[in-house]
């Protein structure tokens, strides 16, 4: 039994998850909390397996709880969110704090009904009792930033497109990543498994930071040196265009793979358009979007890597990505853009 504690300052919340959760095989709700005062005291008092976390919360926010848990007593949290855009924003901290993952409270406007919430954290539960979050001990969550310029030691095809899917624990590592990507790497598109209104909020804040740019990718929007486009959620993104010219291409379509925006269809588009003209890429995640599409980029002559065990939250998706024979290789997540680079260099 997976032994969970739900924390949560409305009742209404709480009765809906304690519930919710005690009907599934599995998992037992083992306490609730009305703030993080109780929920440390019964952290230590029922040690559960994971925490559900509200982010608002009174006399001590759900990311300033977070901040103080993870390096002293760290162990798997998923918050519980809502689609406002002050919270996608507050969530979007709280993995960088720690948190293993993120559901979206009900909404009548996206058509999330409780049950459907209840029943993906429920999943996401699971996933997060067997996700090591040791390496949060003693840490203070910050991104080093390398001086990637000059690793290059020839130029970079400009012609060429990075193509990069993440899901679970892709945020923290998309960052680590994007913030350490040189001005002169080419076009770079990303889905990242996230609801509308998250994705944007990511991209933003991480634009100005980075020596890239980085933005929410839009319908006709040219890839090219020195931008990132994020898919937004809610909108599958395909490559078009030709080499010099490509473009991003937003559809709206059933759930590939059950995801919208899918990776699948990212790398789909990116083996039929770019051919060898490209780099595939799979992050930690659940499942299995991407590793048919990175499959195709391989088999058009892209080069493809995927992320090792020991660096992803979850190693789901990398995992079939590298059995399926997508993936030439496994790559810390430390590594990835030393790797990519040399991918690069060697490409014309």
């Amino acid at each position: 039994m997976i032994r969970v504690l739900v924390v949560d300052d409305s009742a209404v919340a709480r009765e809906i998850l304690k519930r919710g959760l005690a009907s599934v095989p599995g998992i037992e709700v083992v306490g609730t909390a009305v703030d993080a005062y109780s929920a440390r005291d019964k952290i230590v008092a029922l040690a559960p397996d994971v925490m559900t976390l509200d982010i608002e919360m009174p006399r001590l926010t759900g990311i300033d709880f977070l901040k103080k848990l993870m390096p002293q007593y760290p162990f798997p949290v998923i918050i519980v969110s809502s689609f406002a855009k002050a919270q996608a924003d507050l969530t979007l901290q709280a993995l960088e704090a720690g948190a293993v993952d993120y559901v979206l409270k009900p909404s009548v406007h996206y058509n999330l009904k409780p049950e459907d919430m209840v029943k993906e954290l429920a999943e996401k539960i699971k996933m997060a009792a067997g996700v090591d979050v040791s390496k949060w001990r003693g840490r203070i969550s910050s991104v080093r930033r390398v001086n990637n310029s000059a690793k290059i030691k020839k130029p970079l095809y400009s012609g060429a497109v990075v193509a990069i899917g993440a899901s679970t624990g892709g945020t923290e590592a998309l960052r680590k990543i994007i913030m350490n990507l040189p001005r002169r790497i080419p076009g770079v598109v990303i889905v990242q498994h996230m609801p509308p209104v998250f994705t944007k909020m990511f991209a933003d804040n991480l634009n100005g930071k980075a020596l890239v740019e980085v933005r929410e990718a839009e319908d006709g929007d040219r890839i090219q040196s020195g931008r990132v486009l994020v898919a937004p959620g809610g909108r599958h993104l395909e490559v078009g265009g030709r080499e010099g010219d490509y473009r991003i291409i937003l559809k709206d379509y059933p759930k590939v793979m059950g995801h919208k925006p899918s990776i699948d269809v990212l790398f789909s588009s990116v083996a039929t358009i770019c051919g060898s003209h490209a780099v595939g890429i799979e992050l930690t995640g659940m499942g299995r979007d991407g590793a048919v599409g990175l499959l195709e980029m391989r088999r058009m002559g892209a080069r493809t890597f995927a992320q090792d065990e020991a660096s992803s939250v979850v190693f789901g998706m990398p995992r079939e990505a590298y059995e399926n024979g997508a993936a030439e290789m496994l790559v810390p997540l430390e590594d990835t853009v030393s790797t990519l680079l040399t991918m690069l260099e060697d490409m014309r």
